[in-house]
């Protein structure tokens, strides 16, 4: 594949990443430090919007399945959706001058809304790795630029959300300030979106065009083993990166002794997430590497235990141990950065591996799994960071007791190391490794080139 290509197609993800990194880190403090919503309920409504959205992303895989353009089946999706993408992600970050009960209610909507915007233009995206080329090799090439770029979006919106936010009033103006701040992003995820569409191109088609049913392709779903793997360990690395992300905020303003203290003009926690995304681009450099000596099984297992030691020891990090915390940071974020690369390769190889053992090939459905599966991850991550803080008695803009502090330090530690051994756990079952997907591939390809055989 030409590398403007590759370079096109992770720019779709760098559009993605700019709404997800600051829903992941900032949404919820949005709702409770600036909008004033409790943070039980905020914990509540990110489980409710989240969970529902997230069984819609299969219902996106099947109509993107069954669509047919000059484009191709998925890429139309991004011209489609990328102006109603940008306009909601605004809308979430604002509040409009009501009750209270009112308030709740528009955020219950419009985030809402925004997650099915997000299913409509996210799924199609993901899935077009399986359809841009065959290779597995290449699979990985273009999940790792889909993955660095994204960590370039995370990285863009989280050294830019704060300076605008500051530049148009700071917390003190309330949500207008975030509003118009996110406006900018907005512009930019959009003319991000456009330039995916213009720079690929769909390639791999089915080796046999048949309509089939969709009682059919879920069966083939639900029989897939391989993909309720991958399912689960998904989730799992979601629970892991949501907990952790969601806690950071609430870290260094309660927790941290000198929340404010600045490294060459740059605030410790813009420093603290910003460290994070640039170490997860050197990890997403280094997994093709790694995968290519041990297998992309074996370097899932081997980052993530890592991983896991890692976010353990953060625990007996000080609240004044500012280095400590940018290096501990800074290897756990090198540590995973790679996992998400070699999860959306896996998935092109589980649609693979169903097409070659069904004669049926339903990539938008099986792609559109690995975004609910990261969907289900952040619901239940948002909400258990909502619920969490609740538990331990957080109150938000006051100094916090203790219980409430250990429970900050633990969302930075303990509990992400959890999701971490789980995620590991799930992988010792995965079963398609080198040498199966070897066998899958060479003999789809047999096929393939049988079926353009017999057309001609």
């Amino acid at each position: 594949m030409k590398l403007y290509e590759k370079i096109g197609y992770g720019l779709g993800d760098t559009a993605s990443s700019i709404f997800w990194k600051l829903f992941g880190v900032y949404l919820m403090y949005f709702y409770t430090d600036i909008v004033g919503i409790d943070v039980a309920v905020a914990g509540t409504m990110f489980l409710v919007t989240r969970i529902w959205d997230s069984f819609f992303d299969p219902i996106v895989g099947i109509i993107t399945d069954r669509t047919e353009t000059k484009w191709g089946k998925f890429r139309p999706y991004l011209l489609w959706m990328a102006v109603p993408f940008g306009v909601m992600g605004v809308l979430t970050f604002s509040s409009p001058e009501f009750t209270l009960s009112w308030k709740t209610g528009f955020s219950y909507l419009t985030y809402s809304l925004m997650m099915m915007v997000y299913s409509l233009i996210n799924v199609p995206y993901g899935t077009l790795l399986g359809v841009l080329s065959d290779n597995p090799q290449e699979r990985v090439s273009l999940s790792s630029y889909k993955m660095a770029f994204a960590a370039g979006g995370s990285i863009l919106a989280l050294a830019l959300i704060e300076p605008l936010v500051d530049l148009f009033g700071g917390d003190a103006a309330g949500a207008g300030s975030w509003t118009r701040a996110v406006s900018v992003l907005a512009v930019l995820s959009v003319a991000l979106f456009f330039a995916t569409f213009f720079l690929t191109k769909e390639r791999v088609r089915p080796v046999s065009e048949k309509s089939h049913s969709l009682k059919n392709d879920f069966l083939d779903l639900v029989r897939n083993v391989p993909w309720w793997i991958l399912l689960g360990g998904g989730i799992c690395v979601l629970l892991f990166n949501s907990i952790r992300e969601g806690g950071a905020v609430y870290y260094f303003k309660y927790y941290v002794l000198s929340p404010d203290a600045l490294f060459s003009g740059v605030p410790a926690v813009t420093l603290y997430l910003v460290l994070g995304q640039a170490f997860n681009i050197a990890g997403i450099v280094l997994i093709p590497y790694v995968s290519a000596k041990i297998g992309k099984k074996g370097a899932f297992i081997l980052m993530m235990s890592i991983v896991a030691v890692l976010s353990g020891f953060f625990w007996f990090i000080g609240p004044g141990d500012i280095v400590p915390m940018m290096v501990m940071q800074s290897l756990i974020s090198l540590a995973a950065g790679g996992i998400m690369p070699l999860l959306w390769s896996m998935y092109a190889d589980v649609a693979d591996w169903s097409e070659w053992k069904t004669g049926r090939r339903a990539t938008g459905l099986i792609f559109s799994s690995s975004s609910m599966s990261q969907k289900l991850g952040w619901s239940l991550g948002g909400a258990m960071t909502g619920w969490l803080l609740f538990l331990f008695g957080f109150e938000p803009n006051v100094e916090q007791t203790e219980t409430a502090i250990r429970g900050i330090r633990l969302m930075q530690s303990v509990l992400p190391a959890c999701g971490a051994i789980a995620s590991v756990i799930f992988m010792i079952y995965y079963p398609l490794g080198e040498k199966v997907m070897a066998g899958v591939s060479s003999s789809l390809k047999e096929q393939r080139g049988e079926a353009v055989r017999k057309e001609v």
